[in-house]
């Protein structure tokens, strides 16, 4: 997956495409050039956080929100069968061939049904929350999950084989 900086000017749906495919980008940089082994490393006593995990988190998130939500498919979890997204991070056992064959997967789907979509004022329904939500919502809300989690992939990563930076 090339990473493309985000447009510096262009419009709100661009901008927002361009800033989640970035930060997809790098969660598979973070990962690039390790073994399963590595990809499973913990961070740290008692957390279970990987960098597996995180691939394996992030495609949950991914099937939640674009499936789930706005384009209502009616769908299980992949590792979460309670929807305890948490628990993907534990990727014991887990190997980089499965991690990341369901979270491009997940990817591609989500791309797809944002280009679907007429606006990003499209809207689908959160159960949990008892509400509708727009595309655009959901698309800034993924951008904040990426991000956060770059950061936890940032000192994963470091604790490997100390690669820091971008």
């Amino acid at each position: 997956m090339e990473r493309v900086s985000p447009p510096l000017t262009g419009g709100e749906r661009e901008t927002l495409r361009a800033f989640l495919d970035y930060h997809r980008a790098t969660l598979a940089m973070k990962c690039a050039d390790l073994s399963d082994e590595d990809l499973r490393r913990r961070s740290m006593p008692p957390s279970t956080l990987t960098l597996l995990g995180l691939v394996r988190h992030l495609a949950e998130v991914e099937r939640n929100w674009f499936r789930r939500v706005i384009a209502g498919e009616d769908i299980g979890h992949v590792w979460s069968p309670e929807g305890d997204y948490q628990v993907a991070y534990d990727a014991t056992g887990a190997t980089r061939a499965e991690a990341f064959a369901a979270w491009e997967a997940e990817v591609a789907r989500s791309r797809e049904i944002e280009r679907a979509a007429e606006s990003l004022d499209v809207t689908g329904y959160v159960p949990k929350w008892g509400s509708d939500v727009s595309l655009r919502l959901v698309m800034l809300h993924l951008i904040h999950e990426y991000a956060r989690h770059n950061g936890h992939a940032d000192f994963l990563r470091e604790g490997i084989d100390g690669v820091v930076g971008a």
